[in-house]
């Protein structure tokens, strides 16, 4: 069993040159008006939010502001990484790459083998941190089953995998 303790992640952002101005709690389970609010506010779908979803989300806050979210959809062997935001103040400090890090931790700790996504914005940033651009087509039928794959993002988004290894 988990504990809070092991869900949570401290990650230290300098934003203004070798001085480490704030620390921010990664955590899990964040409650879904939160998540909503988040997800509103970026403009990505809300539409197919159930609430035994939320184990599979994780949040930035600071002084009990959240600045990001990540959320995972895992469907056995593969997980879909449905939405990555970082509020405008907190980007460009290594949060969102200190999000995808912990989700794919959690996706691999959960014997997730393959992380996938759809992004329209955001391919340079993913390519980043390790993610190919596959043919949509190529697609396993657990992430072909998302509403998120079938429905919710346009076939013009980039389709992207990595493969986790074990315990990242």
């Amino acid at each position: 069993m988990r504990t809070e303790l092991q869900t949570c992640a401290r990650h230290c952002f300098d934003a203004h040159g070798g001085s480490v101005k704030e620390s921010v709690l990664i955590r899990a389970h964040p409650p879904k008006a939160m998540v909503v609010t988040l997800l509103e506010a970026a403009k990505l779908p809300t539409g197919d939010l159930r609430d035994e979803m939320l184990r599979h989300f994780f949040y930035a806050a600071s002084e009990g502001t959240p600045q990001g979210l990540v959320e995972l959809e895992i469907l056995g062997g593969e997980a879909l990484l449905r939405s990555l935001v970082v509020e405008s103040q907190a980007r460009g400090l290594g949060l969102g790459k200190s999000l995808v890090e912990h989700a794919e931790k959690h996706a691999a700790a959960q014997g997730v083998k393959s992380l996938y996504l759809l992004t329209t914005t955001a391919e340079s940033f993913f390519k980043r941190l390790n993610y190919a651009r596959v043919d949509r087509d190529a697609a396993p039928p657990t992430i072909q089953g998302t509403r998120e794959y079938a429905s919710l993002c346009p076939e013009s988004s980039a389709f992207m995998v990595k493969q986790l290894e074990g315990d990242l």
